[in-house]
């Protein structure tokens, strides 16, 4: 295990700077971290799903000034736009309801009021999705989607482990904004990195199996969790600082 380290904090190590965010190597945080704007960046971390290239290529045809528009000017500039599972209302109402929450709170403290229980990366998550759907008001598959639903809790409350999804796009978020290194922006207070969980997807979860850290076979947030614990035996303090290594390992196929 001490080799599978040694690999894991040399790749850190190497892409750890600008070079890994280009059209040539193409990522959200492209996109995202042209912006201090935590309502912009959410918006870049939620359409992250997909081929790179073309998430990257959608984002960069979003005019986010619409997130102080009108609704009038929101409908009518977003009237034909669609990506994937959503379609041109889905859209809309994502970007009135960010303009409105943009108005009445920041994300950052709206996450603070269920992470302050307990440290819960995962209560802070619940909070700001369920509000984004109170304020939205509104049903969709592609929005559903989109937002991601509140997680699924079991009779005493308490959020399962297992029967949620791994929640990826809100976890690079959230490495995205309390993080801070070449690549991380790091623009939130008040949360610890060593609470972030690592944001699983389909490149991260076979890396991480191949390399003996998660023997779990079911892509689920147990395994998200599972990973991220096995990560704090390489870094206590930050164990999703291997994240974007092990992403691109699975995506460059080095393994």
């Amino acid at each position: 295990m001490n080799n599978i380290k040694e690999l894991l904090n040399k790749e850190v190590c190497d892409r750890n700077n600008d070079c890994e965010l280009s059209y040539d190597k193409p990522d959200p945080l492209l996109v995202a971290s042209r912006y201090s704007d935590e309502y912009i960046i959410l918006l870049c971390a939620l359409f992250a799903y997909g081929k790179a290239s073309l998430i990257v290529k959608f984002l960069d045809t979003l005019n986010f000034d619409l997130l102080q528009a009108s609704d009038e000017t929101i409908d009518k500039e977003l009237d034909n736009c669609y990506y994937r599972f959503q379609n041109s209302e889905d859209i809309k109402v994502i970007f009135k309801t960010f303009k409105r929450l943009k108005q009445s709170d920041s994300l950052n403290n709206i996450f603070l009021e269920g992470y302050k229980k307990d440290k819960s990366i995962l209560e802070g998550l619940d909070k700001v999705i369920t509000k984004i759907h109170e304020v939205a008001n509104y049903k969709s598959q592609g929005f559903t989607f989109l937002v991601s639903s509140p997680l699924k809790r079991d009779k005493q409350g308490n959020i399962k482990e297992i029967g949620n999804a791994p929640y990826k796009r809100w976890n690079m978020f959230l490495r995205w904004m309390v993080r801070k290194d070449n690549l991380d922006m790091g623009l939130w207070r008040g949360i610890d990195k060593k609470d972030l969980l690592l944001p699983l997807d389909t490149h991260t979860f076979k890396v991480s199996q191949k390399l003996g850290l998660l023997t779990r076979k079911t892509y689920d947030l147990k395994s998200a969790i599972l990973i991220t614990k096995k990560l704090r035996e390489f870094d206590e303090e930050d164990p999703v600082k291997y994240d974007f290594a092990l992403y691109r390992i699975g995506q460059e196929k080095i393994l």
